[in-house]
C-alpha cells in the first residue's frame, strides 16, 4: 500500500465517522510565536483546543505538514525526520478516551490489517509535578480492547505505563516547563513491534538493558499517540479545563514502516520517489548498503523535502 493510499484511508475512516476534514495549515505558524514552524497537527488548533469554536465543528481531522529542528541530531538513523507528515483527528469537546482508543485500533488492525499481537500501548504512570495520577481509564480501556482479540493485555507486559517524560504531552513538553495558561494532558502511545526474533536489541548499544516499547534499540516504532487535553497550568497547578478534548498524532512515514514492515522509514514508498533518483545519479542502492554509508543517504533525504516546503 503506498504513502498516497494510507493518507487517503485515514481520512476516509474518520470522515465516515463524522470528522470534518481540514486543510494542512502553512508550515511557519500564523499567530503563535512559540515556535518557529509548524511542528504538530494540534498546534493551529490551540485556540478551539482551549475553547472558541471552530467554523467546521467538533470532529475534526487532517495530514498536517510539521518540521521538528529539535530532531534534527537525530537524522541519520532509520527513523527520525525533521519533515514529515501527521495524521491527525480531533475532538473538541466532543468524544472521550473510549471513542478515540476503539477507534484507532479500528484504523491500524481492521484499515491497515495490523495484526493486533504487534501491537503494544504505553500509558502516563502519573506524576506528583501535576498531581495526576495513574491513567486508569485508559489502560481499562485497551485491556478491554485487547480482550475481544483473546488477548490478556497486563500492565508492565502489553501496556506499559511511563512517567511525564514520556506519556505527558504538550507543546512546552514536561509538565515543569509548561508556562501559565499552556494545556496539555496525559497522552497513550501505540508501537509496532517488529519482533524478537529479528535480534534488534541484542545488536544494540542497549543490548545489556530491558528491551521495552520505550527502547532506543529499534525493535519499536511509536506509529500513533492520543493525547487526551484535559488540564491548564495556572498558578495554582494543574487545573482541569472547562473543554475536554483529544488530539492523535500519526507520522504517516512510521505508520508506513508498520504497514510495509520496513525498519527503515527510508525504506519506505514515503521516500521511494526521492530514493530511486538518487540511486540513479549516484550509481548506488541503498538497501543492502553499509549502514556508515546510509547515515548521509538518511540526512539527504530528510533535509531535501524539509528544504523544498
Amino acid at each position: 500500500m503506498k504513502m498516497n493510499q494510507t493518507r487517503q484511508k485515514f481520512l476516509n475512516y474518520y470522515q465516515e465517522k463524522k470528522h470534518v476534514i481540514i486543510p494542512s495549515s502553512s508550515l511557519v505558524p500564523e499567530n503563535d510565536a512559540t515556535t518557529l514552524f509548524t511542528s504538530s497537527g494540534m498546534q493551529p488548533l490551540v485556540p478551539y483546543l482551549m475553547g472558541e469554536k471552530h467554523p467546521e465543528g467538533t470532529r475534526l481531522a487532517n495530514s498536517q505538514k510539521c518540521f521538528r529542528s529539535n530532531d534534527i541530531e537525530e537524522v541519520g538513523d532509520n527513523r527520525h525526520t525533521t519533515f514529515f507528515e501527521m495524521l491527525g483527528n480531533w475532538s473538541l469537546g466532543d468524544y472521550g478516551k473510549k471513542e478515540q482508543l476503539e477507534w484507532v485500533w479500528g484504523f491500524f488492525t481492521k484499515e491497515m490489517g495490523i495484526a493486533p499481537e504487534k501491537l503494544y500501548i504505553t500509558v502516563f504512570a502519573g506524576d506528583e509535578t501535576t498531581g495526576v495520577g495513574r491513567d486508569e481509564e485508559a489502560i481499562k480501556i485497551w485491556q478491554e480492547i485487547f480482550a475481544r482479540e483473546g488477548m490478556e493485555a497486563r500492565v508492565g507486559e502489553r501496556i506499559r505505563t511511563y512517567g511525564a517524560e514520556k506519556n505527558w504531552w504538550s507543546r512546552s513538553g514536561e509538565p515543569e516547563k509548561m508556562p501559565e495558561g499552556e494545556i496539555g494532558g496525559p497522552d497513550s502511545e501505540i508501537f509496532y513491534d517488529f519482533g524478537a526474533e529479528l535480534g534488534i536489541h541484542e545488536r544494540s548499544k542497549w543490548k545489556d538493558e530491558e528491551c521495552h516499547p520505550n527502547c532506543d534499540c529499534g525493535r519499536f516504532i511509536e506509529i500513533g499517540n492520543s493525547v487526551f487535553i484535559e488540564y491548564v497550568k495556572t498558578a495554582k497547578g494543574f487545573e482541569p479545563l472547562a473543554q475536554k478534548n483529544v488530539d492523535y498524532g500519526g507520522g504517516l512515514g512510521r505508520v508506513m514502516m508498520a504497514v510495509e514492515k520496513k525498519q527503515d522509514v527510508f525504506e519506505t514508498s514515503a521516500f521511494q520517489l526521492l530514493r530511486e533518483e538518487m540511486e540513479k545519479i549516484t550509481g548506488r542502492k541503498y538497501e543492502g548498503g553499509a549502514e556508515e554509508e546510509k547515515v548521509g543517504w538518511r540526512v539527504i533525504m530528510d533535509h531535501m523535502p524539509a528544504g523544498g516546503m
